[in-house]
């Protein structure tokens, strides 16, 4: 049996509220050993701590405050998160980023809340998983100058092009390969055919995003393996070696 590492679920989303023990069972059946929660904001807190506790050691909790919940009170959420992350476990912080494609009005905001975030991730010696949707540029640049001597991470759902890859990966992060890769025009496999699996993680982004040919629809925890499939396939490889390099990297980066 294969084993493969979903790096970015989001299990307690409501989309998943009336299924969801089944939706992990059935991935787990089929080689997903393991997932990995990111925060949104104070709101997402009960669904992702009742999720660990249900299945420890399967999911595996991340905390952060997501670009797209930047709001004008950002500031008293991340007296949360750094409160929680402080005193708990958890195996990164995220999701952190920044987000120029759903609204603008926070840019300022976010900025300084991903500064505040990857210092603490610094300071914490703890990965980060970095939401950069249409901002990858910006995310590079200040991790770059910011110049925070062994931060780690990943660009979860990657979508810049393969000089930014290269940069990325020079940066000392992976890249988050999910269900775009599977889209027609994406452009994501002809980045993937020029980075080794070394530098790949695999994710769903569940519910978002699902994988060809469910785009559009909910995307389940046990579409991991239709990514997995696909980035074999444009790696000339097998499913077998892309779980173990794949796999292997996500336990590296995140210390599971």
């Amino acid at each position: 049996m294969i084993e493969l590492i979903d790096t970015h679920i989001h299990l307690y989303a409501e989309e998943f509220s009336v299924d969801q023990s089944i939706l992990i069972e059935q991935a787990i059946n089929i080689g997903v050993k393991q997932f990995l929660l990111p925060n949104i904001d104070h709101t997402s807190l009960d669904g992702l701590h009742k999720l660990v506790e249900d299945y420890p050691g399967v999911c595996i909790p991340m905390m952060g405050l997501h670009p797209c919940y930047v709001k004008s009170d950002y500031k008293s959420e991340l007296v949360k998160i750094e409160s929680l992350l402080r005193n708990g476990k958890y195996c990164a912080i995220g999701e952190i980023g920044m987000d120029k494609y759903w609204d603008l009005d926070f840019i300022a905001q976010q900025e300084a809340a991903l500064r505040f975030q990857l210092l603490l991730a610094h300071e914490l010696n703890l990965p980060v998983a970095l939401h950069t949707r249409n901002a990858t540029e910006e995310v590079i640049s200040m991790i770059s100058d910011l110049k925070l001597a062994g931060l780690k991470g990943i660009f979860h759902c990657y979508s810049g092009n393969i000089e930014q890859a290269k940069r990325v990966i020079d940066l000392g992060f992976y890249l988050g390969i999910g269900g775009v890769l599977t889209f027609k025009n994406s452009g994501l496999d002809k980045v993937v055919q020029e980075i080794s699996l070394d530098h790949l993680l695999l994710e769903t982004d569940g519910p978002y995003l699902a994988p060809a040919p469910y785009r559009g629809k909910r995307n389940e925890p046990a579409y991991l393996r239709l990514i997995a499939d696909k980035l074999a396939i444009l790696k000339n490889s097998s499913i077998e070696e892309v779980a173990l390099i794949t796999s292997a990297n996500a336990k590296k980066l995140f210390r599971l």
